[in-house]
């Protein structure tokens, strides 16, 4: 069955033109024009992914993304004002696996939609490499599960694939250019803050359970290192 997708962008001409390529693709799509109408379908549905305007009628896109994460971990796609920074690390820090700014080439979209999906649905065949326990922390890959002391932490899958290669190298450095390629599946910039917006936001999920602040700790000139 095709992964059922969401798109919430108001823009009549790009609304149509982004949801009859991911059709064309194979992709089971919905769409709406406004904020209201697209929490309502998030809530309501059980979505593979949302492609999530920011500037939206009725409801902004930051407060859709903020009433979804508080009981859905739905992967979002934010597409973003072109050269809106301030946008993008805003939505980056509020969960949202990705963004876009605009305008954006449409294949370079249907790749970050691709990207996305390959990270939430990915299993494993081998029972053995997908279960990681270490101190307290316990991952299940296949289920995109993380706990700490039999508490459950909630995260975006994106922020889980993160936290899944930082503690399966405990004590490594691990470099930017190296995460970018294995979790967010594209080229390091060093322009691009999307890596640390989602390193700060697991760090304060990690601390909110009790795990030590010092669980992920920067490497200056290095990358970033799990302490187990």
């Amino acid at each position: 069955m095709s992964a059922p997708i969401l798109v919430i962008e108001d823009d009549p001409l790009l609304n149509q033109q982004v949801c009859a390529l991911l059709e064309k693709r194979g992709f089971n799509v919905t769409c709406v024009h406004d904020g209201e109408q697209g929490l309502t379908q998030a809530l309501a549905h059980d979505y593979e992914l949302i492609i999530l305007d920011i500037r939206l009628p009725i409801i902004e896109g930051y407060e859709v993304l903020s009433q979804l994460r508080k009981c859905k971990q739905t992967p979002v796609l934010i597409l973003s004002a072109c050269g809106a920074e301030q946008d993008r690390i805003k939505g980056l820090s509020m969960g949202a696996d990705d963004y876009l700014p605009k305008p954006f080439n449409i294949e370079e979209l249907i790749l970050r939609v691709e990207a996305i999906l390959r990270r939430s649905q990915h299993t494993e065949k081998n029972p053995n490499n997908y279960v990681l326990k270490t101190n307290g922390l316990s991952l299940n890959k296949r289920q995109l599960h993380a706990q700490f002391n039999d508490v459950h932490i909630e995260m975006t899958a994106i922020q889980f694939k993160l936290l899944w290669h930082l503690a399966e190298h405990a004590g490594e450095a691990l470099s930017k250019p190296y995460l970018y390629q294995q979790v967010l599946e594209r080229q390091f910039s060093r322009y691009d803050r999307s890596l640390d917006m989602h390193l700060s936001r697991l760090r304060k999920k990690l601390i909110a359970v009790g795990m030590s602040a010092e669980s992920i700790t920067t490497l200056h000139g290095r990358g970033y290192s799990f302490n187990a």
